[in-house]
């Protein structure tokens, strides 16, 4: 469903999974290097050099593996676990994973991540009310303290301007900002 940072853990974004048909969502924490890998997969970017992720699947790929599911399969001491199922047509093979490494992976190639009902009751929370979504009117206001102009008033070829400059640099959260921020403003168009 979407990244946050975590306010509680320095370098932790939580990382919340929504349940596919079903008012659960499991938030999950992760590392700054699996939001990061994360993120720009939500988001879009392609990078221009393979992360992790990307060659670990490129990797399986041209070994005639793919990824056929993710199972978050145990909850404890706040630590979830996971197993990856690979196939390749005749074989299938499960890996113990991160689960934060499961999912980035699953997203490259958009293979099913599932879990119990336990660990769903255990962790998952219902949202009521969903937030607004971005671009729908409801956004709070911006304050800007900063000497520089908030990339929400500038226009969108400086922002894509931008955004070239922060994936060359490979700074994908902030590049993921401003993706996000260029959707924006052209849905407003």
């Amino acid at each position: 469903m979407g990244l946050s940072y975590n306010q509680l853990q320095s370098g932790a974004f939580a990382l919340l999974l929504a349940q596919e048909d079903g008012p659960y969502r499991i938030p999950v924490v992760i590392g700054a290097a699996e939001a990061q890998s994360i993120a720009i997969r939500l988001e879009g970017i392609t990078p221009p050099r393979p992360l992790t992720h990307d060659l670990f699947m490129s990797f399986a790929q041209a070994f005639g593996v793919r990824l056929r599911e993710v199972f978050i399969y145990r909850f404890e001491d706040g630590i979830f676990s996971s197993e990856l199922t690979f196939t390749d047509g005749e074989r299938q093979i499960v890996l113990d994973a991160r689960t934060s490494d499961a999912i980035a992976i699953a997203m490259r190639c958009k293979a099913p991540i599932w879990t119990t009902r336990a660990i769903l009751e255990e962790t998952g929370f219902i949202i009521e009310d969903e937030p607004s979504k971005p671009g729908d009117g409801a956004e709070a206001p911006v304050t800007d303290i900063s000497p520089e102009p908030s990339p929400e008033r500038l226009a969108i070829e400086e922002l894509e301007k931008m955004l070239a400059r922060l994936i060359e640099d490979e700074n994908y959260e902030e590049a993921a900002r401003i993706s996000e921020i260029i959707k924006r403003k052209k849905a407003q168009q």
